[in-house]
């Protein structure tokens, strides 16, 4: 590009205005910045090979170099951190996250302390803020995880469940009731 004016500033600075309008700095540690012909887009790539852009509609564009980390910030407070092992996360106005990480494994973190995560495979994890767990399988099984117990409900009606004591319970669509001891040991069993 054509250069229309240069201007050296006494701490080391060096404006060029070319003649599309576009303005370079060089800055003496190393660090440009170009703010292009229309004012609004701006480009700074610092000393250390980071780079900001700063584009027409306020949207931020952040790019760590060492870390090979992309930050966006767009005019509406959303964020979106790209990370160079190929994990997402975006982090809403409204203190919401989501974390997509290399598997395709999405991690939501609610503002009220619940997570949830869902995996390639279709199991989704549901974790309140007590800390008890959900668990939703893909061939239908369900799991119920508590301070007091682990609960698995299968498609069937079937219903097993593990209380901390180790003492199992297994109540079937039938009606049958069977509990063992922690050792395994029949104590109850209503066969129908």
């Amino acid at each position: 590009e054509e250069i229309q004016r240069e201007t050296a500033y006494p701490d080391g600075k060096v404006e060029k205005v070319l003649k599309n309008g576009c303005h370079l700095i060089f800055f003496p540690n190393g660090t440009r910045k170009k703010v292009g012909s229309d004012g609004k887009t701006v480009t700074i790539t610092f000393f250390n090979g980071d780079v900001k852009q700063i584009m027409p509609d306020q949207t931020v564009i952040y790019y760590y170099a060492d870390a090979k980390t992309t930050h966006t910030t767009y005019s509406d407070g959303l964020e979106v951190l790209q990370f160079s092992n190929g994990q997402i996360e975006k982090h809403y106005p409204d203190g919401k996250k989501e974390i997509t990480f290399p598997d395709q494994t999405i991690k939501n973190l609610f503002t009220d302390g619940q997570e949830e995560s869902i995996f390639p495979d279709g199991t989704i994890v549901r974790v309140q803020r007590d800390g008890s767990k959900t668990i939703e399988f893909n061939n239908g099984q369900r799991e119920l995880h508590t301070s007091q117990f682990k609960r698995r409900e299968y498609p069937d009606g079937t219903v097993k469940t593990v209380y901390m004591n180790g003492q199992q319970e297994t109540k079937y669509v039938s009606g049958r009731v069977r509990v063992k001891d922690k050792d395994g040991n029949i104590i109850m069993d209503t066969k129908l």
